[in-house]
């Protein structure tokens, strides 16, 4: 393939995809509805004048028809009145009336033909007219159906970066930080009420032990309740409590010498 070759497709590739960019659906159904109607137009004005024609013809065909049958009441006449030579002239002015009049009884059939061919044409143009705007109408529901799908696939794509939706996401997020907040701070108090009356039940003990100690120690000491130290003796020998040590040292010493 050579070069230019090689352009001129690229050149039309490019623009056969531009064209196709550019056709929108809904204009390129109104084109061809316009365009099916000015062929209607133009069949229409062809049929009527084919059928002006036709009538034309039609009436030529019969003043030839009228003419040929006047010359030959003519030729009878002159022959009746002994006049062949003026019989001769009518027969042929008969015969050139009654050749138009055959050429015009063709050119009629044909007319005549050619009308009912166009007639045909004409109904079926009329027919894929009214065809074509029934489906123009639907596939132009059906555009807008897609059009409105589309907007609204292209709305919901966009939600998750509009900006309106950012500021929602971001005041939520605000939201649940401050009720965050507001559970820690309420968790703390009564975490702190808590505290302080442990704090209040422990000191309550010691208070309770304090000032029964108190109340011991206040008392005089002949008093039965309170509770006498043992009095304090100076030391004395006991012979009774080291006897028993005297006897485990001399077995000791016993086993010491049996060795």
């Amino acid at each position: 393939m050579g070069l230019f070759d090689r352009i001129g497709r690229v050149v039309k590739s490019n623009l056969n995809d531009m064209v196709s960019k550019a056709e929108d659906p809904e204009k390129m159904l109104e084109q061809a509805i316009l365009e099916m109607q000015e062929d209607l137009v133009q069949l229409r004005q062809g049929v009527a004048q084919a059928i002006a024609t036709q009538k034309r013809s039609e009436q030529q065909y019969n003043q030839s028809q009228n003419e040929a049958n006047k010359w030959q009441r003519n030729a009878q006449l002159a022959l009746q009145k002994g006049d062949e030579n003026l019989a001769r002239q009518a027969l042929e002015r008969k015969k050139t009336f009654a050749e138009t009049a055959n050429t015009l009884r063709t050119q009629l059939d044909q007319q005549v033909g050619q009308i009912d061919t166009l007639k045909r044409s004409l109904v079926a143009l009329e027919s894929k007219i009214s065809e074509a705007k029934t489906k123009k109408d639907m596939l132009k529901a059906r555009i807008s159906a897609a059009k409105a799908q589309e907007q609204l696939q292209s709305t919901v794509g966009r939600l998750g970066t509009s900006s309106a939706m950012s500021a929602f996401e971001r005041m939520e997020e605000k939201v649940l930080l401050q009720e965050a907040r507001a559970q820690s701070a309420q968790e703390l108090v009564g975490a702190d009420l808590e505290s302080q009356f442990a704090q209040l039940e422990a000191g309550s003990d010691v208070d309770d032990e304090l000032a029964a100690l108190k109340a011991q120690m206040s008392l005089p000491a002949s008093s039965p309740n309170q509770p006498s130290l043992p009095a304090a003796s100076e030391p004395t020998t006991n012979t009774k409590s080291t006897q028993p040590v005297d006897d485990e040292l001399e077995r000791l010493r016993s086993q010491l010498d049996q060795l």
